[in-house]
C-alpha cells in the first residue's frame, strides 16, 4: 500500500488516481501508524514552502517523515514535496526545510521571454542512472508548476535536469529517497512509467 501524506497541501487526489491506475492501493492519510506501516510513502504538495512546513509540524508529520526515511521505506517527494526535503528555501523571506538532503530552494530568476511561475511541459536531461527513469527515453517531457527550484549540494544525487533560464535539478535519488520537481502524475506515459518504477523499488526495512 502507498501512503500519500495529507498535510492540507493539495494535489492529493490526482496522485492517488495515478497509483490506482497502475493497480496499486493508495491511501490519503496523516495517521502516523498507517504511514509508517505502508510499503511506500509519497509526499506531494503545491503551495508555499513556509506554510507547508508549518502544516507538517502542526500534524507532527515532520517527525513521521524522518522516521519513515530512517527505516528505509521507499519515499517519493513530488513538487513542493521535493523542496521540503532540503535545507531551506528563499520563499517567504527564508524558511527552514526538513534538512534530510543538502541543498537550497531558490527563486527562478526573471529573464526575457520567461514566465514565472514555470507552468507547462519541459524536457529532462537524464544523468547518473536514476532508478526512477529505467526504461524512459533520454529526454522525456514532463509537466511542471513552480516558481522556485532546487540547487542540490551534491550533484551525484541529481538524476534529471531541466532548463528554464537556469538549470533546475528536477529529480534526485538518495538510497530509498526519491523526489521530482515536476508532477509525474500529470506527465502522461513518461510520468506513469516513473511511478511504476517507484512501485518496483525494493523495501529494505
Amino acid at each position: 500500500m502507498v501512503a500519500i501524506i495529507d498535510y492540507d497541501a493539495g494535489n492529493l487526489k490526482s496522485v492517488q488516481k495515478a497509483f490506482q491506475r497502475l493497480g496499486e492501493e493508495a491511501a490519503i492519510t496523516r495517521n502516523s501508524r498507517e504511514i509508517l506501516a505502508a510499503d511506500r510513502i509519497v509526499l506531494p504538495g503545491v503551495g508555499s514552502f513556509g506554510a507547508a512546513m508549518c502544516q507538517l509540524k502542526k500534524y507532527e508529520l515532520d517527525r513521521v517523515i524522518q522516521e519513515a526515511i530512517a527505516q528505509k521505506t521507499p519515499f517519493l517527494g513530488i513538487c513542493l514535496g521535493l523542496q521540503l526535503l532540503f535545507e531551506g528555501s528563499e520563499e517567504n523571506g527564508g524558511a527552514e526545510g526538513l534538512g534530510i538532503l543538502r541543498g537550497r530552494i531558490l527563486k527562478i530568476p526573471d529573464a526575457p521571454g520567461l514566465k514565472i511561475p514555470h507552468i507547462g511541459w519541459n524536457s529532462l536531461a537524464l544523468q547518473n542512472d536514476g532508478r526512477l527513469f529505467a526504461g524512459v527515453d533520454g529526454q522525456p517531457y514532463v509537466y511542471f508548476v513552480h516558481s522556485y527550484y532546487l540547487k542540490a549540494a551534491d550533484t551525484q544525487i541529481v538524476k534529471a535536469v531541466a532548463r528554464y533560464g537556469v538549470d533546475i535539478h528536477a529529480s534526485v535519488e538518495h538510497e530509498n529517497l526519491f523526489a521530482c520537481q515536476f508532477h509525474p502524475e500529470k506527465s502522461s506515459t513518461a510520468g506513469l512509467k516513473l511511478l511504476e518504477n517507484f512501485l518496483k523499488i525494493n523495501h529494505e526495512r
